[in-house]
């Protein structure tokens, strides 16, 4: 059987785009030639197996009075369990946990993480081997996300709330054996929204989850 690898993250692991001149299909989702998980797995080849798991608006941990289903938390185990046995699960969550209305500073989103992170290793999904889970803290979302409607819904504060995640998310993958990449400076977000991947952002981050994924496992892949 080949590796499994389970990707859990938001609209920029589902493949959002907010620009659709920067979509091969020009509509609001890149295609399986540019989402990163699907260039992950081109890059790691047959012995792997890259499971999409995005949802548009999940976060950590916190239930979203507006939309149900988005918590990330409430809804690890049963994923985890549907792609058993997992060799490496990759989490990117963090951009919308900053929305104004669940009130949570930098640190409240670390400790969000965490308790995904923690509910995730105690999933019995990982064979005979211990669990092995890959922390990517988004890039910081841009100060123009203001002047898109869907960054007015997410209120006040967001990009300094993201600008602040990184040390906090790194403190975690310390403190429960995580490995941990920062995407800040490697992908870049798009200047419409800015909260969501570019192309060039998809192909750069699959450019350097492949380094990391070759890192953890060696040889091996």
């Amino acid at each position: 059987m080949r590796k499994h690898i389970v990707c859990y993250g938001d609209s920029n692991t589902h493949g959002y785009c907010a620009d659709p001149a920067d979509c091969a299909d020009h509509g609001d989702r890149f295609n399986e030639d540019e989402r990163w998980t699907c260039l992950l797995q081109k890059q790691l080849g047959e012995d792997w197996l890259v499971i999409e798991e995005g949802l548009s608006g999940r976060n950590c941990a916190f239930e979203d009075p507006i939309h149900e289903g988005l918590s990330g938390v409430a809804h690890v185990t049963p994923i985890l369990m549907s792609h058993e046995q997992v060799d490496l699960l990759i989490i990117m969550l963090g951009t919308n946990d900053t929305k104004a209305y669940f009130s949570a500073t930098p640190v409240n989103i670390a400790g969000a993480m965490e308790r995904l992170v923690r509910k995730a290793q105690a999933t019995l999904c990982w064979g005979d081997h211990a669990p092995r889970i890959l922390i990517v803290c988004p890039p910081h979302i841009g100060e123009g996300l203001y002047s898109d409607e869907a960054g007015l819904k997410m209120g006040p504060g967001c990009p300094e709330k993201s600008r602040a995640l990184a040390p906090y998310y790194r403190q975690v993958a310390a403190a429960t054996g995580c490995e941990f990449i920062d995407a800040e400076g490697v992908a870049e977000f798009n200047k419409i929204d800015c909260m969501h991947l570019t192309a060039d952002g998809h192909r750069h981050l699959a450019n350097a989850l492949a380094e990391k994924v070759s890192e953890i496992f060696g040889a091996a892949c």
